[in-house]
């Protein structure tokens, strides 16, 4: 898998998603909260009713080259989400030759995966198989879910140690020594469930004396 993984600030940049299914539905989902999406396809699925996503309808079968290039104008990123593989070939093609990233949900794989994603008000972690398993990214997941659901606090203890250390402790190894204490000690994650003031108290007394 010859790719790497990147956060990309999408406000204000289009995405365009040919395929009205429930595939494009998830995909459109996945960007909507950020980009301005748009949804090409003949119908649509309910599923398109909670997403903010513009529509609009064409026969996506009868689009010649030229309409695709037409559609992609000023697009960041396209994702082909049709269940027609040499569809999904001709919109990539049209991609590349406009420098247009893309995704392709059926067919030779584009410049982007889309990957699992776990978000928190404080993190955000993305996992990807490079397509070989859906299933262990989606295991991975929900693993991750379900061992850390503390995760968003321990996030805000950890930003109010780092903050904290460099009044109580000049040295800088022993600052990064105390905060990988904290994050691995089980006594702190057990009572983040009850608040981050009662986990700061425990860090007090065992770190912090």
């Amino acid at each position: 898998m010859h790719m790497i993984p990147l956060m990309i600030d999408l406000a204000g940049k289009r995405v365009v998603i040919f395929g009205g299914g429930e595939v494009g539905a998830r995909k459109a989902r996945f960007f909507a909260p950020e980009a301005e999406v748009t949804v090409i396809s003949r119908s649509f699925s309910p599923l398109f009713s909670r997403l903010e996503t513009e529509h609009i309808n064409r026969d996506l079968s009868e689009l010649h080259e030229e309409e695709i290039t037409s559609l992609l104008d000023g697009a960041f990123l396209a994702v082909a989400a049709t269940s027609d593989p040499s569809l999904n070939a001709r919109i990539g093609h049209a991609c590349r030759k406009g420098g247009v990233l893309f995704n392709n949900a059926s067919g030779e794989a584009g410049d982007i995966l889309i990957p699992s994603v776990i978000r928190g008000d404080h993190f955000l972690l993305a996992l990807s198989t490079g397509g070989e398993s859906p299933a262990v990214s989606r295991f991975l997941r929900e693993y991750l879910q379900s061992t850390l659901p503390d995760l968003d606090r321990m996030v805000v203890l950890q930003n109010r140690l780092r903050r904290f250390l460099p009044r109580k402790e000049p040295d800088s190894r022993k600052r990064k020594d105390i905060v990988s204490k904290v994050l691995h000690d089980p006594e702190v994650w057990a009572v983040l469930g009850k608040g981050e003031e009662e986990a700061w108290q425990i860090v007090e007394e065992k770190y912090l004396q």
